[in-house]
């Protein structure tokens, strides 16, 4: 099979559009990513697509950032503050796993750290299937582990989330409750439209699994390097970095950079459904396999002046995203690209604007690390994982109060 590899930022805009493009990267991961919606194509996409796009709506998102995202950074971050330190790959976790459970369907009856942690190993798991492409491991022993954790996981805690959920839509169903009673999340969704979706037991405990580590392993991962970057550059710029740490604008924009330097996925996979021509020229012939080389398209000096370096106060084309590719494009674009980024905040915003200001997990969770006073630790050194060729760290470890 012919590979082809594009790495400039235009041609992999490209061909995000193109429809005879079917994602191919998740080949390896079928464990946990069979029919799920990232990869799905055609009308079964679309399809699901619609159903889920209603839970990910703008005001949605403003309104879970003002009334519960800012409790849960604050209440996930306290017992690590009061310590002393802590891992940045704990915190993150921690703090997003709450959101991301909620957005899928999962829920947590006692709301206990032991049922948080237990849903942090599982969608640890499940993102090591999920990006099995990339492992350093046995794959077979891999897919072994992540099969077992989806058996556990369906037992623990989706069999119960499934069982409420068939409860209240039957008492809709008989008039007893209303719309607004429904729990707004993935399960629920799927759970209604099943047939029209086609989808079994095993597609919705996949689905819900999916959404658990897409959400968490993405965000927990772009703190970690958005904390990375913001140190570095405080080291090097003290005073724009004390600049940003009372900017949310200015921080939000510390983690868009974060984010086009360091992608959660550096390579997007395609399988040429039909002959493409792109609009360069490139001509990819049917059945090729296409390299969508996003973290090479994220420092396109075409695009970007000084590609390698990060700086917050860049400015970049009016039809670029600071982030560059970070959340794809094209159909298969991040559904939660403004859960985790936000929007991005005018320079000299208006007060409407400014009070529709949406700032993103992300930003939030660097800002509240800032706020109490975290800096890596200097005896215990970031680790990366040994065990992906990603780029990750495995430990991160933070002390908070004066350096």
């Amino acid at each position: 099979m012919q590979t082809i590899t594009l790495d400039g930022y235009a041609e992999v805009r490209d061909a995000y559009r193109q429809h005879d493009l079917e994602q191919a990267l998740y080949d390896a991961g079928g464990v946990v990513m069979a029919d799920c919606l990232l990869v799905l194509h055609g009308g079964e996409h679309r399809r699901r697509r619609r159903v889920e796009n209603r839970l990910f709506r703008r005001g949605t998102f403003r309104y879970w950032e003002r009334t519960f995202l800012h409790d849960v950074v604050r209440d996930t971050l306290a017992p690590f503050h009061a310590a002393g330190r802590a891992d940045l790959l704990e915190i993150g976790y921690r703090t997003i796993m709450n959101l991301t459970a909620m957005v899928a369907g999962v829920d947590q009856p006692t709301g206990s750290v032991e049922e948080t942690d237990a849903l942090y190993r599982f969608a640890k798991k499940f993102s090591e299937g999920a990006t099995l492409v990339h492992t350093t491991r046995d794959p077979e022993v891999v897919r072994a582990e992540v099969q077992d954790a989806l058996d556990d996981f369906d037992r623990i805690f989706l069999q119960p989330s499934v069982a409420r959920r068939r409860a209240l839509l039957a008492r809709l169903d008989a008039g007893e409750i209303t719309e607004d009673d429904l729990p707004r999340d993935v399960l629920t969704a799927l759970l209604r439209n099943r047939d029209e979706l086609g989808v079994d037991d095993d597609v919705l405990r996949r689905e819900c699994a999916f959404y658990l580590q897409a959400g968490s392993h993405s965000t927990a991962d772009a703190f970690s390097h958005a904390a990375d970057d913001f140190f570095t550059w405080a080291r090097s710029d003290p005073a724009a970095a004390e600049k940003a740490r009372h900017d949310r604008a200015l921080l939000q924009r510390c983690v868009y950079e974060t984010l086009r330097l360091h992608p959660a996925s550096p390579v997007a996979q395609r399988r040429a459904l039909a002959p493409i021509t792109l609009r360069g020229g490139t001509e990819i012939p049917e059945g090729s396999f296409v390299v969508l080389d996003i973290a090479g398209a994220n420092r396109d000096g075409r695009i970007f002046d000084r590609p390698e370096v990060y700086d917050p106060f860049r400015e970049v084309p009016a039809d670029v995203p600071r982030w560059g590719h970070a959340f794809g494009g094209g159909m298969h674009a991040c559904i939660g690209t403004e859960l985790a980024g936000g929007v991005p905040t005018p320079d000299r915003p208006s007060p409407e604007q400014a009070h529709e200001q949406v700032l993103g997990t992300v930003t939030l969770m660097l800002d509240a690390l800032l706020a109490a006073g975290a800096h890596p630790d200097p005896d215990a050194p970031p680790q990366r994982d040994p065990d992906s060729a990603r780029d990750h760290f495995a430990s991160y470890p933070v002390l908070f109060g004066a350096p």
